[in-house]
């Protein structure tokens, strides 16, 4: 991806997203009405296993999110602030949702800002209805709960990620 022009209101949002659960698209949507632009970036990481390849993430979140017209999607890989650079993002979007994340992410901001002064960190406190919501839980609920738990798995990821990731775990024999 080429680098585009710097637009002061335009923001990054990135993570891995195995799966998008609706803590991360509340953090989306309510970004989304600050910015201008709100560019979210998929992150591929060499070194782990993801249940969901890069494009099925991507396919997710743009179902979970075609109402939003100012928001884009995109995989990446190698450094957030590079992949900020070149979407053009004046902006770092970050989600918290407990003391702990806060701690790791004020060191990855304060190493961002050490690798990118150009790009402030925004944090978004998450919504206290999903601030216990992570990836790795809802795929446990997933891997052995198996479709009898389909109907509480809406209350973490958005409708359109519950089949999906019940497939993914169909016939694994953990349920």
């Amino acid at each position: 991806m080429p680098d585009a022009p710097p637009n002061h209101r335009h923001a990054a949002y990135l993570g891995s997203f195995d799966p998008v659960t609706l803590g991360h698209e509340d953090i989306i949507r309510r970004g989304a009405k600050l910015f201008d632009r709100l560019t979210v970036g998929v992150g591929i990481n060499p070194d782990k296993r993801p249940l969901f390849t890069p494009a099925e993430r991507v396919d997710l979140m743009r179902e979970a999110l075609a109402d939003l017209p100012n928001v884009t999607v995109a995989t990446f890989d190698g450094l957030a602030v590079d992949f900020a650079r070149q979407s053009g993002a004046t902006a770092l979007l970050r989600g918290v949702r407990s003391l702990m994340d806060i701690e790791a992410e004020l060191t990855m901001s304060l190493t961002n800002r050490t690798l990118a002064p150009e790009l402030e960190t925004v944090f978004l406190m998450a919504h206290e209805n999903l601030s216990h919501v992570s990836s790795s839980l809802i795929k446990q609920i997933a891997r052995f709960g198996g479709p009898a738990v389909a109907q509480q798995l809406h209350q973490f990821v958005p409708p359109t990620v519950v089949g999906p990731l019940l497939e993914k775990y169909a016939g694994d024999g953990a349920d």
